[in-house]
């Protein structure tokens, strides 16, 4: 005989792992720091690929007159403010990456554990009709 409750819980269970499942279980399979510090150091590498993007156009854009100042241009305190602008600009989107990837990976665990929750429930259920 079909147990409806159990049909529900199945329905439940496979569209989770349809869905958002399958992130949350490639994010469970890590460890918290792995987790963070793998997904921080591809931010780390995105920023600096966004950087250098958005350096080189300011430089095309304003080719004419980095050209004419190129030599009356201090390039030790250029290459300072460059250096303290990148610094500034990895330092805040590498935090604000922490930020989400902490709150990712301890929202997957959260849905994992309430899906592991429901697997426990699952077999007490086949247990109980086995008994039956």
């Amino acid at each position: 005989m079909l147990n409806e409750e159990r049909i529900k819980l199945m329905t439940r269970m496979a569209s989770y792992e349809e869905h958002e499942g399958r992130r949350n279980m490639a994010i469970g399979n890590y460890f918290r720091s792995d987790y963070i510090g793998f997904q921080v150091m591809k931010s780390i590498i995105s920023a600096t690929l966004a950087f250098a993007i958005v350096l080189g156009i300011v430089v095309f854009y304003h080719f004419e007159t980095v050209m004419k100042e190129v030599y009356q241009v201090d390039l030790l305190e250029t290459g300072r403010k460059l250096l303290l602008a990148y610094a500034i600009f990895t330092g805040i989107y590498t935090f604000i990456c922490y930020i989400v990837y902490s709150y990712r990976y301890n929202r997957a665990k959260k849905s994992l554990k309430k899906y592991y929750s429901h697997l426990q429930e699952l077999a007490e259920l086949y247990e109980e009709d086995s008994r039956r």
